[in-house]
């Protein structure tokens, strides 16, 4: 009994120990009332919301693709992808092209800024129970008194979705995918 009490103790003060190893720069944006980060190293480039191609039989989620200087990038719209309402675009709603083993557009309400968070500001995501998977969430990144919640933009798709999308943008399946 007292070595499960002593792994409990390690596992939540492990929980609560800075992440130092996930520090750098991030891209913020906002979706509703929340702001997100990214890492900078997976943004390839920001635009502007433009004309979005509807392929048939997607996920809700699923946007389409559009036709980004010849090469096709399939769109999701993270406000659904996250269970939040479907809002007009506005002329702050932007797509953040990330690399995920292949290029994706992903839907955000605005884009704030890029910050340097010390690996020290950084915490893993907080502890809701097994119903809840976090496993996309990278840590919280604490910026003054504001939280971020920074994101593991590889788990925030799944395997089967970026397939999904690689089919909706008419390429073959990108190497590393399972």
């Amino acid at each position: 009994m007292a070595s499960t009490t002593a792994t409990q103790t390690r596992t939540v003060a492990s929980e609560n120990q800075p992440l130092c190893h996930k520090g750098g720069k991030y891209l913020t944006f906002k979706l509703a009332n929340e702001e997100y980060g990214v890492e900078i190293l997976k943004v390839r480039e920001i635009i502007g919301v433009m004309d979005i191609t509807t392929v048939p039989k997607m996920p809700r989620d699923m946007k389409g693709v559009i036709n980004l200087r010849g090469k096709v990038i399939p769109i999701i719209d993270l406000r659904l992808k996250f269970g939040l309402d479907e809002l007009a675009h506005t002329d702050q709603t932007c797509i953040i092209v990330v690399d995920v083993g292949k290029e994706i557009g992903i839907i955000v309400d605005t884009v704030s800024e890029v910050l340097d968070i010390p690996g020290a500001n950084i915490e893993p995501p907080p502890s809701v129970g097994a119903a809840v998977n976090t496993s996309f969430i990278l840590g919280m990144g604490k910026v003054g008194e504001a939280v971020k919640i920074l994101l593991n933009i590889d788990q925030v798709l799944t395997s089967d979705e970026i397939i999904e999308a690689c089919v909706a943008a008419g390429e073959p399946e990108p190497a590393g995918v399972n």
